[in-house]
């Protein structure tokens, strides 16, 4: 997949959501044996997700693999997204200049 750039626009939001979503559904298969990811919108709360510390490492490192970063290691402040909606706005919010 092609690297992104996005703006705050709602339409790259909602590809940036999407994508991070296609990401966590196919971590999420890998880590239960095949079962199908339960359905995540902007308010699933991480922790609710299905995925373990090991499954949320893996889904952070696959999308540092997908979109070409890793917003944890750009931002200048520690931040722990408690939803899928933060998550999702945290990687947009430090998209490499």
């Amino acid at each position: 997949m092609d690297k992104i750039r996005l703006s705050s626009d709602k339409g790259n939001n909602s590809a940036l959501f999407a994508q991070i979503q296609t990401v966590y559904k196919e971590v999420y298969r890998s880590q239960n044996k095949g079962e199908s990811a339960p359905e995540v919108k902007g308010e699933t709360v991480l922790l609710d997700s299905g995925l373990d510390s090991l499954g949320h490492a893996i889904l952070i490192t696959r999308l540092e693999e997908e979109l070409g970063y890793d917003p944890f290691s750009i931002s200048t402040e520690a931040y722990y997204p408690r939803t899928f909606g933060e998550l999702v706005e945290f990687y947009r919010a430090n998209v490499p200049e």
